[in-house]
């Protein structure tokens, strides 16, 4: 399996290092990763990591300003792309198919070769913009999967909760994860 994980600007970047350090654990998934500036910066705000070791995390990584990458073409075979956290600039350029950077390149090339994308959208509240950009990419099948709490799972952490992110966007692609599910008999 091969995915693409973009990692844009806005908050919670967090789970994106816990989504590329679950699928690291998976020796038949391949992970190509693209970081934008903003995403870099939202990384030193947010986090005590450095930048290089999530690079690592990655099988491959790409400048998101490099175009002619191997991603940017629909004969590049993937099983799909995951952008976590998704920001709203980033929403609306794929949503409008503005295509400037290699993050909305690959988004774009998943959208027309009909791949599965997953998108983490990252802002509260949602303006009519942001509703009526992400209703346009659903419409074009692409999954919205904002990260909201849940408390069926009974968390106790904040890692609990990304967690269980982390578990939603892998079991869209049938990968195993460790989510508790919905049981109203317990």
């Amino acid at each position: 399996m091969k995915l693409i994980i973009g990692i844009s600007g806005a908050s919670g970047v967090i789970i994106a290092v816990e989504l590329l350090k679950r699928l690291k654990n998976f020796s038949d998934v391949e992970t190509h990763l693209i970081v934008t500036e903003g995403a870099a910066l939202t990384f030193e705000h947010e986090t005590n990591f450095d930048l290089r070791e999530v690079k690592r995390l990655a099988d491959k990584v790409y400048d998101v300003n490099e175009t002619d990458a191997s991603i940017a073409s629909g004969s590049f075979l993937t099983d799909g792309m995951i952008i976590v956290p998704c920001s709203m600039k980033t929403v609306a350029g794929i949503a409008s198919g503005y295509a400037e950077n290699l993050l909305l390149r690959a988004a774009d090339v998943c959208i027309k070769e009909r791949r599965k994308l997953i998108i983490v959208p990252r802002e509260i509240p949602f303006s009519r913009i942001h509703l009526k950009n992400m209703l346009e990419l659903s419409t074009n099948g692409v999954i919205i999967l904002p990260p909201l709490m849940t408390f069926y799972n009974v968390p106790t952490t904040i890692q609990d909760q990304i967690d269980h992110i982390v578990g939603k966007i892998l079991n869209q692609f049938n990968l195993p994860s460790k989510i508790r599910e919905w049981n109203p008999d317990k």
